[in-house]
């Protein structure tokens, strides 16, 4: 490749290639922080002292998974799907720099402290996003708009969060970053409805997959319904019959869209795989609100790594290959964090349950199978979006 007139190549990595779009640098930093959160909380719950910040233990982990990568992937998505619907620029350039270094702020200042600051800045992050994505969709009389409440809403549940860990409100703190995980897995269920049938339609030639509005709408709402009860009534005996209903629904859902046709495509394979833990976590908390003993902490991991791990790991792979000009195929790199990502998943999950006296045994397992999807991750994708696209488009 010839160079420029500047010496660099035309391809070589840049900070403009790295803020062409905000799947670019969300992507890689929700990568890299889960990488690096779950190898710190791995080490710790094996026994390392490790020096803790002004968020500790448990709840760093928690919302550091929550608000820290999965807030990055779906502001990722958004900042780039909105530019799709609505025809209308989203954050790019030094502005989406800023965006981002705000999310970087709040994950320093959640070691160093303040905690004060800390959680302004980490709060005020969720709010500029949704700022940020409410213009284009406002100009552009979108229907997506809901998602700047449902933003709104994370980012309030961030508040209670920094607020009960200071003492200032009587709240565990650990509730509201449940609620955020449900809110999440809501979002999964409601653009899952919308990707997953048409990535497979597209992608899987012969899938034979069949959607119906009314089931969709029933299946989300009484999703909803079912994480409301969790974080209001959890192990209620009513809560427990709403999560089986809604895992019902969602299993309905999904043999729907045909996942059995898409064995042989893992670029599709690993959305179906990633949305049938939705359905699995709900029964599991459905059991558990009947009496049955299911620790709920086994079914919110099956809802946070295999469904949001899962998705994420999907979505990361194949949006950042259709948005670079790559084909939508995937390689060794990518299939070895597919399968790492449901294998942590499923150790995190049932192993406890046939061996709970190997808790922190299974606790290393899967954080170390997790750590090692997204470091694949890495490993393909640092290069990839460091760089402009070889066709010169925006992306």
């Amino acid at each position: 490749m010839a160079s420029s007139s500047s010496g660099a190549t035309p391809n070589a990595p840049s900070a403009r290639a790295l803020f062409a779009l905000g799947f670019r640098p969300f992507y890689l930093l929700a990568a890299f922080l889960a990488v690096v959160g779950v190898a710190v909380w791995m080490a710790r719950y094996a026994g390392w002292q490790l020096a803790e910040g002004v968020v500790a233990g448990i709840a760093w982990h928690s919302h550091e998974m929550v608000f820290g990568v999965g807030v990055a992937v779906v502001s990722g998505f958004l900042f780039t799907a909105g530019r799709n619907w609505t025809g209308l620029p989203t954050p790019t350039g030094a502005y989406l720099a800023a965006l981002a270094g705000l999310w970087v702020a709040g994950r320093v200042l959640l070691v160093t402290g303040p905690h004060a600051l800390a959680a302004v800045v980490d709060v005020a992050f969720l709010v500029a996003v949704a700022i940020a994505l409410w213009i284009p969709f406002h100009r552009a009389r979108n229907r997506n708009r809901f998602f700047v409440g449902l933003l709104l809403v994370l980012a309030g549940l961030n508040a209670s969060f920094h607020l009960a860990y200071a003492g200032l409100i009587d709240w565990s703190p650990l509730a509201p970053i449940r609620a955020g995980l449900f809110m999440i897995v809501l979002i999964v269920t409601i653009m899952g409805g919308r990707v997953i049938p048409m990535f497979t339609t597209n992608g899987v030639r012969g899938a034979r997959v069949r959607q119906y509005a009314k089931l969709d709408r029933v299946a989300i709402a009484a999703a909803a319904l079912a994480f409301v009860a969790l974080v209001a009534a959890p192990g209620h005996v009513v809560t427990g019959v709403l999560c089986l209903v809604a895992a019902g629904l969602h299993g309905a859902r999904l043999f729907l869209w045909d996942p059995w046709s898409t064995r042989r495509t893992p670029i599709v394979w690993i959305l179906h795989l990633s949305y049938a833990w939705i359905p699995v976590g709900l029964f599991m908390h459905g059991l558990a609100g009947l009496g049955v003993n299911v620790p709920g902490v086994l079914a919110d991991h099956a809802l946070a790594v295999g469904a949001v791990g899962g998705v994420v790991m999907g979505m990361i792979t194949r949006t950042a290959r259709g948005h670079t000009g790559l084909p939508l195929q995937v390689g060794r790199w990518e299939v070895a964090a597919y399968v790492l990502v449901h294998a942590a998943a499923a150790i995190r999950v049932f192993v406890p349950l046939a061996m709970p006296d190997g808790y922190v045994a299974v606790v290393v397992v899967s954080g170390t199978l997790w750590c090692l999807a997204f470091a694949a991750y890495l490993r393909v994708f640092v290069p990839i979006l460091s760089r402009p696209r070889a066709d010169g488009r925006v992306g």
